[in-house]
């Protein structure tokens, strides 16, 4: 599983020209999904995400969570996180995993992320999406099940 979190000042997400997704200040995910991901390497990830010290303090040093600031997510699914590009010019996407596995895990993240956080934004799964946002930093992270799980 990978993620690409950005910490945002706002984000949005659109879909046919309409917005299915707005926060304000917190975190836009890109969520990447492999065929040998679970719900138990999903949940290390998460309790990653949510209590990474990214926010700054008062004296301009990241040490506030999500939860520090009132944090918001907004989260995209995302399976060109795994895209190969070693051989050639046009990536490959083996790597990610099956629509059906890795949208059922999408929604296991939604889910479990509105259990810990108050405002849980979504795109939508094999939508063609338009993502919209501030990055505030900038400031982006990103979890690899691979270093995190491993």
């Amino acid at each position: 599983m990978k993620l690409v979190i950005q910490r945002v000042t706002h984000a949005s997400v659109t879909v046919d020209n309409n917005v299915i997704g707005k926060i304000g200040k917190g975190y836009m995910v890109l969520i990447g999904v492999s065929d040998t991901d679970t719900k138990e390497i999903a949940d290390k990830m998460l309790d990653k995400m949510i209590k990474l010290r990214i926010f700054e303090d008062e004296n301009g040093k990241t040490n506030l969570s999500l939860a520090d600031v009132g944090g918001e997510l907004l989260l995209i699914s995302q399976f060109t996180l795994y895209a190969n590009c070693k051989k050639g010019n046009r990536p490959s996407f083996i790597e990610a995993g099956s629509p059906d596995h890795a949208n059922a895990l999408y929604e296991y993240i939604i889910e479990k992320c509105k259990e810990r956080v108050d405002v849980v934004e979504q795109g939508e799964f094999g939508a063609e999406m338009k993502v919209e946002l501030l990055n505030d930093g900038p400031f982006t992270v990103i979890l690899d099940s691979e270093q995190i799980c491993g």
